[in-house]
This record gives C-alpha cells, sequence and structure tokens, in this order.
C-alpha cells in the first residue's frame, strides 16, 4: 500500500468533504406544509421567521447541486442527524477525474471517506479511510477541520440565517419546488452587516451564526446574494447562495427533502477500510 496513493485519494475526497459539508451549509428545515406564506408577513419577517425555525431541526434530508470555489462543479445527495451526530453523503465532484461518487460517513468519532474502485485498485483492495478523530487528537471534540471539512460537527441550517442580515430582502413571486407551493424570497447581504445584525440574539445563536460566518470571510467571500424558497407553513424549502470567493465563484442550490425524521449511518465494514491513524503510525515507526 502506498502512503502517496493514500494522500492523492485522501486530496479528492477531501475536496468532496469541503463541497459537500461547506455548502451542505445552506441547508434549512423543509416541511410538506402547503400553499404561500400569510400576506401579512413582509419579506424581512418572512424570512426571519423562517431562519427562526431552524432551531428546532435535530436531522435533515437534502440534495445539492453548484459550484463551489477551487473545487468546481459539484452535486450530491446528503442525510444528517445532529443529536446524536452521524452524517452520511454522496458527493460528485463533475469537474474533477474521479472514478464516481465520492462517499462520506460520519459515525460517532470517526470519518470513513469512499474513494471508490479505483482507489480500491491502490490501497490493496480497500476501499474506505478512516479518519479517527480521537486517534487524530481531537478527542475533546469533533473537529473535522483536520480534513478540511469544518462543518460536520454543527447544525448546518445556520447559513441559512444569513439573509436576516440584508437591508434589501423582496418577494420574487410564487413558485412551486419539488412539489410543494413556496414564495420566493432574495436579497444581497454583507458579512459584515450580518455580523452586526447579530448583536441582539443570545450568546448561543450569535456563538453558532459567527461560527458559520468565520468560513465564508476566510475563503474571501464579502457580499452573498441569497435565495430562499419558503413553504406555507414557514419553512424553507429551496436555498441559493452566491458569492465571490479569493479562488473563484460560489454558487450552490440545496434542495429539502424531508427533516425530523430517523436518520441511521453504520460503518463501512472493517475489512474493506483503511484506518488512517494506524498507517501513519507504521509510518512513523518506520
Amino acid at each position: 500500500m502506498k502512503l502517496s496513493v493514500n494522500h492523492a485519494v485522501r486530496r479528492r475526497a477531501t475536496g468532496a468533504v469541503l463541497a459537500a459539508l461547506l455548502l451542505g451549509g445552506g441547508v434549512v428545515g423543509c416541511s410538506k406544509g402547503a400553499g404561500d406564506q400569510s400576506p401579512a408577513l413582509t419579506p424581512a419577517a418572512a424570512v426571519a421567521k423562517a431562519a427562526k425555525r431552524t432551531e428546532d431541526i435535530t436531522s435533515l434530508r437534502y440534495r445539492m447541486t453548484g459550484t463551489v470555489p477551487g473545487e468546481g462543479r459539484v452535486s450530491g445527495e446528503a442525510a444528517m442527524s445532529m443529536k446524536p451526530l452521524a452524517m452520511s453523503m454522496k458527493m460528485t465532484a463533475e469537474d474533477q477525474a474521479t472514478d464516481g461518487p465520492v462517499e462520506i460517513r460520519l459515525v460517532g468519532k470517526a470519518m470513513y471517506i469512499g474513494g471508490g474502485l479505483k482507489a480500491a485498485k491502490e490501497m490493496d483492495g480497500k476501499s474506505w479511510i478512516k479518519f479517527d478523530m480521537s486517534a487524530l487528537g481531537a478527542d475533546k471534540e469533533l473537529n473535522t477541520d483536520q480534513l478540511g471539512g469544518g462543518q460536520a460537527d454543527r447544525n448546518p441550517a445556520t447559513e441559512s440565517t444569513f439573509l436576516t442580515g440584508s437591508k434589501n430582502v423582496k418577494k420574487v413571486g410564487s413558485e412551486t419546488v419539488a412539489g410543494v407551493r413556496t414564495t420566493h424570497y432574495r436579497g444581497t447581504v454583507t458579512l459584515d452587516d450580518f455580523r452586526k445584525s447579530l448583536k441582539g440574539q443570545d450568546k448561543a445563536t450569535r456563538e453558532k451564526r459567527e461560527k458559520a460566518l468565520d468560513q465564508y470571510t476566510k475563503m474571501g467571500v464579502r457580499t452573498l446574494t441569497m435565495d430562499m424558497w419558503i413553504d406555507g407553513a414557514d419553512h424553507t424549502k429551496q436555498f441559493r447562495m452566491r458569492g465571490t470567493a479569493d479562488k473563484g465563484p460560489l454558487d450552490m442550490t440545496v434542495t429539502f427533502l424531508d427533516y425530523n425524521k430517523p436518520v441511521t449511518v453504520t460503518a463501512p465494514p472493517a475489512k474493506d477500510t483503511v484506518d488512517l491513524a494506524g498507517m501513519m503510525k507504521g509510518v512513523q515507526q518506520g
């Protein structure tokens, strides 16, 4: 088994993790409520009400498509549970030479990345790489920043609240999204304005949203154009985020399939898995 090959697989898979987890960051809860929102709600109030709903999300399932800075076009589908934390997603990097979707599973304090058949041929038939958070020094808290993800340890609904910092939210119209009647809203928001809008929030909410905001600051994004499609039950059915980062354009659309339903994620078979921590230990001893 070649360490250089594993690094290549890890690099390719980590790109998919970043795309999936970063832009799963646009996720907000969906519901099966029908009909447009109450006409009595102003656009700003409608967006604020939908943002408030994100605080109660315990699990969700969604699909995504778009462009990630530095990675190109991506698409995928994911399911996530917040408590206990668990995740399963399949991502395809359409502009990269891969042998198919990359699958990511988060189980307990371990993240598993499946590199596909090509990776298996280069890793003695093993198609999964295991990143054990405890063995990699993240036993106090799940810290996927070590893998380039940086999003798996928090509710991915948070980024949807950015639109509450916009000063020009407007109603675009009524549209049907994935069979659900919605009201479409759009606005632009600078990251500075959103940060200022957090002053009136409670400490826990403010810290969570500031943490989400920091990743976009690090990307070099200063202004976002955001769209939200909100259903009759005041949940967001679809979300789009556009902006310019240091490494290129950001443009992701996330459509929500369900939420607050049981999510079960299992680890891949041990016989198909390479333990990165064990491998690194062997290299150091060697």
